[in-house]
């Protein structure tokens, strides 16, 4: 892993309702690809970002403000991949994430866009490959 110039704050955005202190941990089947066991536990530094991969899932969303307790690295999913850089400020860890506080003020996306994102997902074979 690479040196992290991002010093945060980092958020995660899920289904689970979670209290400060918990871990998040990796090992669980992809938000996206449940036939996918994921290595790593993913978050970003930008809020609305966790946000919009929380309103992906339905139901009810969440966003966290985390903090890693290992090493993380760019999340490769996005960066260099489909983003030259790290605009998403997207990351990844094997280690746990901490939950440190629940976000409430972040921006939901319309219903709307979010129906255009999911189909892409399902529909963009070229796009659906995880690097796990």
């Amino acid at each position: 892993m690479t040196e992290n110039l991002d010093k945060g704050p980092f958020y995660h955005g899920t289904q689970a309702v979670l209290k400060a202190g918990d871990l998040l941990t990796a090992g669980y089947p992809s938000n996206y690809k449940p036939d996918v066991i994921m290595r790593h536990i993913y978050f970003t530094a930008l809020v609305d970002g966790a946000g919009f991969a929380a309103d992906l899932l339905g139901g009810c969303a969440h966003v966290y403000q985390v903090e890693p307790t290992g090493d993380w690295e760019d999340d490769p999913n996005v960066t260099d991949k489909k983003f030259p850089g790290n605009p998403t400020r997207s990351y990844r860890s094997e280690a746990p994430l901490r939950i440190i506080a629940e976000v409430l003020d972040w921006q939901h996306k319309p219903e709307t866009e979010l129906a255009i994102w999911r189909e892409r997902l399902l529909s963009d074979k070229s796009a659906g490959e995880i690097i796990n």
